[in-house]
């Protein structure tokens, strides 16, 4: 469950939201135009459609300020060391 509020936090994070948010933009705009460009030409975009836009562009964001927590989740893991383990070097090829 922390994790996922750590996740959750992470989405308002200065430090991800500009890498997001480029992410956000490219691929969700490559998949706009897969998956609604002819209906946009064609003048058939219904609320639906419109709906399933925010959707395209909502993921790549989510995707990507996800991967960025949990890198960074998983470098902080690496330079603490575990409870009970306080004074020995950890070595970064050890799982």
């Amino acid at each position: 469950m922390r994790m996922v509020k750590g996740y959750l936090l992470s989405l308002f994070d200065p430090e991800f939201i500009a890498t997001g948010l480029k992410t956000a933009i490219f691929v969700g705009s490559l998949l706009f135009i897969i998956n609604h460009g002819l209906a946009l030409l064609r003048g058939e975009m219904t609320l639906d459609r419109w709906l399933s836009v925010i959707a395209t562009y909502a993921m790549p964001y989510l995707v990507n300020v996800y991967g960025q927590y949990s890198y960074r989740r998983k470098l902080s893991m690496q330079t603490s060391p575990p409870s009970g383990e306080v004074g020995k070097a950890r070595s970064p090829h050890r799982r």
